[in-house]
């Protein structure tokens, strides 16, 4: 559990690089917003979440490792990932309180980055 960070992992790296590619400017996990979003655009007031699909549960069927479940250790487990789920709807909800737009983008879904470049720019204009 030590060597899992809350930030800077690959799929947030690409999402950060991509989105200064195409010249969008942010800040990154402002401390005080709820959940310390990754990727927070003040001017346009949104926020993009970049989310781990096996960590925050992705329900797409698509996803093998959203709907993959731990092996061992099921007592633990099984609760901390439904607790991270409800966490994350709990933010997600003072977030749009707070007035802003927010996009969450899976981990499996930075693999093609031309559909990602195209969403990014979809959100953010």
């Amino acid at each position: 559990m030590r060597r899992i960070k809350s930030k800077g992992m690959k799929p947030e790296l690409i999402v950060r690089q991509l989105a200064h590619r195409l010249g969008y400017r942010f800040r990154l996990h402002r401390k005080d917003l709820p959940g310390k979003p990754d990727l927070v655009f003040p001017s346009r007031k949104k926020i993009i979440l970049v989310n781990g699909c096996f960590w925050h549960g992705h329900d797409d069927p698509n996803c093998v490792d959203g709907s993959r479940k731990p092996k061992s250790n099921l007592d633990y487990w099984l609760p901390k990932l439904a607790r991270n789920k409800e966490r994350d709807k709990t933010q997600q909800a003072q977030l749009a309180a707070l007035g802003w737009s927010i996009l969450v983008i899976w981990e499996c879904q930075t693999r093609s980055q031309d559909h990602l470049a195209e969403r990014l720019k979809e959100f953010l204009n």
